[in-house]
């Protein structure tokens, strides 16, 4: 394996350990027709079946990695979480104060 290729699987490997695998989730989407035999119907009957993704509410952010700020695609759910920190934006025109 060429070092090349290896440090993209590291690289790969880390950032599926901070954010998780991003890949989006699979299902069916079901079509069904009739009334349900609780409101006085013969019973629900599927139509047709297809194939879907449950994809993730992905959103652009600046986040601090390695000590450097990045734009990172980022589940929300992990924003909301707190396991993923924004990058601190400074107001213009001051001074950080050393604590």
């Amino acid at each position: 394996m060429s070092t090349l290729t290896k440090r993209k699987r590291e690289q790969r490997a880390k950032k599926i350990a901070l954010y998780g695998d991003l890949k989006p989730g699979r299902g069916n989407s079901k079509v069904e027709r009739g009334k349900a035999k609780y409101l006085g119907g013969n019973g629900r009957k599927t139509t047709g079946i297809t194939k879907r993704k449950f994809k993730q509410n992905l959103q652009s952010v600046r986040v601090m990695e390695d000590g450097r700020v990045v734009r990172r695609m980022v589940p929300v759910k992990l924003l909301r979480s707190g396991l993923i920190e924004k990058a601190v934006v400074r107001k213009p025109f001051t001074i950080d104060e050393k604590k």
